[in-house]
């Protein structure tokens, strides 16, 4: 069955990184969650996209949505970030008119990667996964935890709740694969990549390697994107769906790798990557792309009975 993975919960339906996002997109019926995380000054794995609290969609204890981008998370406690609402879009911002159908579910809190997996553990009846990216920078080291700190937290939160047989650990970051494959080797990794002008994180060509790669250097793998994400000890490779074609994804299923790009949100771009054999597709619109399944006469994940989480 092909994976249907849900993107920040379904963030095209619902607000992003949130416990009652994660739900319906159960609810809908999702073969895996992907969301992002980063750590509290505290020491507690939070869900969250960005580094720093995001104006396109947090809100103040007052209200008011911010203004800039506010305090770096690994900066503030997890009782300061539970005064910000992050269950709305800022009508006022670009970012809000990408997601016209998100429903607003005001309230929502950022959540504990700990309460995520506890709800998945509990309702999915094993049949959902959560795809967690973490959230490093090698370039600016300072904008959130260490690899190796994020993966001892993540070690420690899969042990508590035991879920890792549930868990794939994704990053673009390398680092943090080999972190994990160190401290978690039962742990499914997954290696993101970016090869779009501007945000490429592999670099092919470049005087020298990119920091992003792990310590890897492209030249010791003929310039091969596939070859590297083997090399990274990653099951699953995660590109930018716009940097793939059909000999790089037959390259991969070649040496046993898995391919399920992100982040795809157009019926015709779905359909192409359908016909290129793909594993699995994250999307904004799960809906959408159960839509697409279901007329292909191709099997569905199933739903979590509505209701049941939350």
């Amino acid at each position: 069955m092909l994976e249907v993975q849900g993107h920040r919960g379904a963030r095209g339906l619902w607000p992003e990184n949130t416990l009652a996002g994660f739900a319906r997109a159960m609810e809908l019926g999702v073969s895996a969650l992907e969301l992002d995380c980063a750590v509290t000054r505290d020491g507690v794995v939070v869900v969250t996209h960005d580094p720093e609290l995001n104006p396109d969609l947090t809100r103040d204890s007052s209200g008011h949505f911010l203004t800039s981008p506010g305090p770096r998370v690994v900066e503030l406690s997890f009782a300061e970030l539970q005064a910000y609402d992050v269950g709305r879009l800022n009508p006022r911002r670009a970012y809000a008119a990408r997601f016209p159908d998100q429903q607003p579910l005001d309230g929502e809190r950022m959540p504990r990667l700990e309460d995520v997996l506890e709800l998945v553990r509990a309702r999915g009846n094993g049949a959902v996964r959560v795809s967690v990216e973490v959230k490093t920078f090698p370039e600016e080291p300072g904008r959130s935890a260490a690899p190796a700190t994020f993966a001892a937290a993540l070690r420690a939160l899969l042990e508590s709740t035991a879920t890792a047989n549930l868990v794939n650990i994704m990053a673009f970051d390398w680092q943090v694969l080999s972190a994990v494959q160190r401290l978690m080797p039962q742990v499914a990794t997954v290696a993101l990549t970016e090869e779009q002008r501007g945000d490429d994180t592999v670099r092919i060509g470049a005087p020298q390697p990119s920091p992003w790669l792990g310590g890897l250097d492209p030249r010791d793998f003929g310039n091969t994107v596939v070859k590297l994400v083997e090399a990274s000890g990653a099951g699953t490779w995660g590109p930018d769906y716009l940097d793939l074609d059909q000999q790089r994804i037959a390259a991969a299923h070649a040496l046993g790798l898995r391919v399920v790009p992100w982040t795809v949100n157009a019926t015709a771009d779905m359909e192409r990557l359908l016909e290129l054999g793909v594993d699995g597709i994250t999307t904004d619109r799960p809906d959408v792309l159960r839509e697409l399944l279901a007329q292909r006469g191709l099997p569905l994940p199933s739903p979590v009975a509505e209701g049941a989480c939350g």
